[in-house]
């Protein structure tokens, strides 16, 4: 990737100042000593680089340690080790960082005792190594802390991303899909019957033609809500509830597949209510694909506290592959109001859904 300066400005414009406040406090502690000057000024500069941190890193431990090696005097030269350190623990994890850091901070002790030994003050650069050593220790903690709370932050936001895409996905999976799948049974229907019935297979087509207006007009909405989010969370569609589940029944028997609806769900919840649409619109609508039945029964039961949901048909059963996203959806769904879902073959032929939903 291209180096760019207004990037790197953007989040290192601090680096300049600190060069400034190290280069000036390099000069005025080191009158008329231009190798430890030249050191100091050499160090702050290592810094403008640190976006290479792996040589970066050591290039100023060994600068900071050559500097005191040679007699340079105490100051702002001390703080470039540290954000060095603070730099590059920003970058990457630790087990990439730490044996740099160890290497760059053996070379400032080094140096400092080399100091020592040359001005006899051996006691001051122990105490000093100590400074060191503690301050790089902070700030590595920090930047250690910093840098983990922004990757959890992006995993989080790359979680929530791919949940509304699984979301709009569902969306889309039972609103067109449903949709899709009653015009292909009407379709089917119409050919049928197209030379001896043209009276139904005028209907069928009828049918399909308000099928598919009621899908694209469910596409816009959700490709609507999609575009109007933004980057945010999309809007859920409003959900029918239990009062569009007999429209719903009735579009899936126009479609040629005999229905019947038994019990009563007596009152829930609104979210309860779009759960139990969403489960009775998903298993028609798998009837209608996959089933090859003749008819299905949609019974309610209310059991105390739980609403017992069940879909079952005649068709041909079988055990569950793959649940792939229609069955997930509705897992999904009812799993959100705190409820059940079971699926799988009935004894006597057919298959069955049983939702149990909080009342």
């Amino acid at each position: 990737m291209a180096f760019s300066f207004s990037s790197w400005l953007a989040t290192r414009w601090w680096l300049l100042p600190l060069l400034f406040v190290v280069s000036a406090g390099s000069v005025a502690v080191n009158l008329g000593q231009p190798a430890e000057i030249a050191l100091g000024i050499a160090a702050g500069a290592s810094l403008l680089a640190i976006d290479w941190w792996l040589p970066a890193v050591v290039v100023n431990g060994a600068l900071v340690g050559t500097y005191f090696a040679v007699g340079g005097d105490d100051g702002p030269v001390f703080f470039t080790i540290v954000a060095a350190v603070f730099l590059a623990a920003t970058c990457t994890e630790v087990r990439r960082w730490l044996p740099l850091v160890i290497v760059a901070d053996v070379a400032v002790w080094i140096g400092l005792l080399v100091r020592g030994l040359r001005w006899d003050e051996l006691h001051v650069s122990f105490w000093q190594s100590f400074g060191v050593g503690a301050l790089v220790a902070a700030a590595a903690a920090v930047a250690t802390a910093a840098r983990t709370r922004r990757a959890a932050a992006r995993d989080r936001q790359d979680r929530a991303a791919a949940d509304e895409k699984l979301r709009m996905a569902q969306e889309l999976h039972d609103g067109v899909g449903h949709g899709l799948a009653v015009i292909a049974m009407q379709a089917g229907v119409a050919l049928h019957v197209l030379d001896r019935d043209p009276a139904q297979a005028r209907e069928s087509l009828e049918a399909i033609r308000s099928t598919s207006k009621e899908s694209l007009e469910a596409l816009r909405a959700e490709l609507a809500t999609m575009a109007e989010a933004g980057g945010a969370a999309a809007p859920r569609r409003p959900s029918p509830g239990l009062p569009g589940i007999p429209a719903l029944v009735e579009r899936v028997r126009s479609a040629g597949l005999r229905v019947e609806v038994t019990g009563d769900p007596g009152p829930v919840t609104g979210p309860v209510g779009d759960a139990a649409y969403g489960v009775v619109q998903e298993a028609l609508t798998n009837v209608l694909r996959h089933a090859d039945a003749s008819a299905a029964v949609v019974s309610w039961e209310r059991r105390g506290g739980v609403v017992l949901l069940t879909v079952s048909d005649d068709g041909r059963g079988g055990a569950v592959q793959d649940e792939g996203m229609g069955i997930g959806g509705m897992r999904a769904r009812v799993a959100s109001v705190g409820g059940t879902v079971r699926v799988g073959p009935l004894d006597g032929g057919g298959f069955a859904v049983v939702a149990e939903l909080p009342a």
